[in-house]
C-alpha cells in the first residue's frame, strides 16, 4: 500500500515559541509539510497562489493583509466556476461573539483558539479536510447563534457592519490609519468614513475611548 500523500500548509504567524511549536506540531505527525512560513498577510496570499495548499493557517491580526481578506479572497470563485482549494484555519486569542462570527462570515472554515491543545489542532485540521467548520471548544458555540444571544439592537457591537468592526478592532491594536487602509485594501479616506460611522454607532469618539471599551468587552487584555 502506498503511504498517504502529504497535505501542503501554508502557515501565517509572527516569530516566537508558538509559531515554532505549530511548525514542530504539523511536521510531527507525518502528514503535513509546511510548505512555507512567513508573518505577514500579503506573502502568505502570495504563498498561497503559488503553491496551492491544502491549508492555509493565519494568525487573526497578521500584519499588511488582514486575515479575513485572505479568508474572503479564499472563498471567491476565481474564474467561472473555479475556486480556491484551499481550506483557511484562522488562529486567534479572542472568544467574543462578534469576533468569531466575523470569522465564520468571511469564509474561514475553522476559528482555533491558541490555547488549545496540539490534539485538538489535529482534530481541527482533520475536520476542516473532510469539508466541516470547527471552532475551538473554548469558544461558546451556542451562544454564538442563540435567538437569545445579544441582538444588534442590544450589543453596539452587533451594530457595526463587517468592515466597520474590522477598522474597530484594527484601531484598538493601534494600527494606524494608514496601515488600516492597506490591510484592508481600502481607500485612506474610505477607512475615515468607517472610522467615522463606528464611532457614532459606539458613541465613543476617540480611540482611547475605544481600547477602554475594547478591554471591558474583552477584545483586548486588560
Amino acid at each position: 500500500m502506498e503511504p498517504a500523500a502529504f497535505r501542503k500548509l501554508v502557515i501565517a504567524e509572527e516569530p516566537g515559541l508558538f509559531r515554532d511549536g505549530l511548525v514542530a506540531l504539523c511536521q510531527a505527525t507525518g502528514r503535513y509539510e509546511v510548505m512555507a512560513v512567513t508573518a505577514s498577510g500579503e506573502e502568505a496570499w502570495r504563498h498561497v497562489e503559488a503553491l496551492d495548499p491544502d491549508l492555509v493557517l493565519i494568525d487573526l491580526q497578521v500584519p499588511l493583509l488582514h486575515s479575513l481578506e485572505i479568508a474572503k479572497k479564499l472563498a471567491e470563485p476565481i474564474s467561472g466556476p473555479r475556486s480556491y482549494r484551499t481550506r483557511c484555519i484562522i488562529l486567534a486569542t479572542r472568544t467574543d461573539r462578534k469576533t468569531v462570527l466575523e470569522v465564520l462570515k468571511a469564509g474561514a472554515q475553522a476559528y482555533f483558539l491558541k490555547s488549545a491543545s496540539g490534539g485538538q489542532l489535529r482534530d481541527c485540521m482533520d475536520q476542516v479536510l473532510e469539508g466541516g467548520v470547527y471552532v475551538s471548544p473554548g469558544v461558546d458555540v451556542q451562544s454564538l447563534f442563540s435567538p437569545d444571544g445579544r441582538s444588534g439592537g442590544d450589543d453596539p457591537l452587533g451594530r457595526l457592519s463587517a468592515r466597520e468592526y474590522q477598522v474597530f478592532c484594527l484601531l484598538v491594536e493601534g494600527v494606524r490609519a494608514k496601515e488600516i487602509a492597506a490591510r484592508l485594501q481600502l481607500s485612506p479616506k474610505t477607512v475615515d468614513t468607517y472610522r467615522a460611522n463606528l464611532m457614532k454607532k459606539l458613541d465613543i469618539h476617540d480611540v482611547p475611548g475605544l481600547v477602554r471599551f475594547a478591554i471591558q468587552r474583552q477584545i483586548l487584555p486588560s
